[in-house]
């Protein structure tokens, strides 16, 4: 990494949204710098297929998306760098210092596109046997799980997507699920219900995560009648949603209930030159289309600032 420090726009978050973001704001012309933490891609590298992502009729693995838009970023002038972004204050002049594990970037522009992080169960025995049977991506563990008995916890779209991808390995797929009907679109009940190897656990709620060097059984309630029941499996995938990275941000930006960020239609904040792209912030729907829309219209509205500020 070199030593420069000075950007017109920092974009936080090295997925959808902020790949794209980045190369509006290069094509601009902009001096851009895009920070990432972890993987570029962001969570779409651990999806096996999209299918819903237009231009691909028949769907694109995740993570070759993402190198995909990293290449493209890159190609117009985005400069990468991984870190973590672990602070953003403001200065005298509109500018804005982003706070980071490789020390601090200053800017004009920030465009935060930052990811989720997967909720807990929250559960005994959850954090214990995290990386010992517990674990909260089928894609990248799924294959240590040849010929066993396995269980999801989640009724939506990575719930179930999840619950199909584990099918390739694991002997028996068991998807519990706290109502009485998946939140998951119609196509993917379709295939799950489908699915031989899948079964279902409805209104049912995980107690308790047990075993000894790895996971053996659930303890399981069943949240309409309160009947009690144990499943013997050796491992557990929990996809019950996501929870906005937006910890540091706050008494900064305003946020919702969930801790996601609020902005306009336009991508930005309260804030002038601090806009918001992707699922960190609060919107209807999360899908890779959209966080890669929002990432267009937060570089458009970014753009503008600058333009404005630069004619005062």
């Amino acid at each position: 990494m070199d030593d420069k420090r000075n950007y017109q726009v920092i974009i936080i978050g090295g997925g959808p949204a902020g790949l794209t973001a980045g190369i509006y704001t290069a094509r601009s012309g902009l001096d851009t710098l895009l920070l990432e933490r972890e993987m570029i891609g962001g969570q779409i590298a651990n999806v096996e297929k999209l299918e819903n992502y237009p231009g691909f009729p028949e769907g694109i693995g995740g993570f070759e998306l993402g190198q995909l838009m990293q290449q493209q970023a890159e190609k117009y002038g985005v400069k990468i760098v991984f870190t973590e972004a672990i602070g953003l204050e403001l200065t005298n002049g509109n500018r804005k210092v982003v706070k980071t594990s490789e020390g601090d970037f200053e800017t004009k522009a920030v465009i935060l596109t930052g990811a989720a992080k997967r909720r807990k169960l929250g559960v005994p025995g959850e954090a214990e046997f995290a990386g010992r049977g517990v674990s909260y991506c089928a894609t990248c563990d799924g294959p240590l799980f040849r010929d066993q008995a396995v269980a999801i916890a989640g009724g939506g779209n990575s719930a179930i997507t999840e619950a199909l991808h584990l099918t390739h390995f694991a002997s028996k797929v068991t998807v519990i699920h706290r109502r009485d009907q998946l939140r998951a679109t119609a196509l993917l009940q379709e295939r799950a219900f489908a699915e031989p190897k899948i079964n279902f656990l409805w209104d049912t709620g995980i107690e308790k995560v047990e075993g000894e060097d790895f996971v053996k059984r659930l303890q399981l309630k069943n949240l309409k009648t309160g009947a009690k029941s144990a499943l013997e499996i050796t491992g557990l995938f929990v996809s019950i949603g996501f929870e906005p990275d937006t910890a540091y941000l706050k008494g900064l930006l305003a946020l919702d209930n969930e801790g996601h960020i609020i902005t306009n239609s336009e991508m930005e904040t309260a804030v002038p030159g601090i806009f918001v792209a992707g699922d960190t912030r609060s919107k209807l729907a999360r899908q890779v289309v959209t966080a890669a829309g929002d990432g267009a219209t937060a570089a458009i509205s970014a753009e503008r600032y600058l333009t404005e500020q630069a004619g005062k």
